[in-house]
């Protein structure tokens, strides 16, 4: 089950031997957002491969909004750094869909619901994310069905 974690782990462990600091820090942070989630809420529990890599997605992100926030305030140094956080974790989670893959799977949706109207957006939106699994933004999703309903 913890299949990204017990990935993390082991190359944490290779970072460390070869005494790569940048790679071992990051990775750590990594870890440590895995085991945060797990013992988050009432009870600890153990996350499935799609809750890890939904850890892992949701760090990546962190990652590059913290990099526009660098850049932004005129820091490029930080903004790189971030960059390359995200660059090492993003090699734990699977590559996002392109623009056609998401048209693709939108159009499919929504041709399913027969007279698709504004009032289903929610639920075409619900089975869009059901297919893509994190690996599209949500809001970009929205959009695309926002679209396709309208026009």
């Amino acid at each position: 089950m913890a299949e990204v974690k017990d990935r993390l782990r082991a190359d944490l462990t290779a970072a460390m031997k070869a005494k790569d600091t940048f790679t071992t820090g990051v990775l750590r942070m990594g870890v440590a957002a895995i085991a945060n989630e797990e013992v988050s809420g009432k009870v600890a529990r153990e996350l499935t491969q799609a809750q890890e890599e939904a850890v892992i997605t949701r760090e990546v992100h962190k990652r590059h909004e913290s990099a526009e926030a660098y850049a932004a305030g005129n820091r490029p140094e930080l903004a790189q750094k971030e960059e390359a956080e995200a660059a090492v974790l993003s090699q734990y989670i699977p590559a996002p869909l392109t623009q056609a893959e998401v048209d693709r799977i939108v159009a499919e949706e929504l041709a399913a619901v027969d007279g698709a109207t504004m009032k289903q957006m929610g639920q075409i939106i619900k089975a869009v994310n059901a297919r893509v699994q994190g690996r599209a933004d949500g809001s970009m999703i929205a959009a695309k069905v926002r679209a396709g309903l309208t026009g």
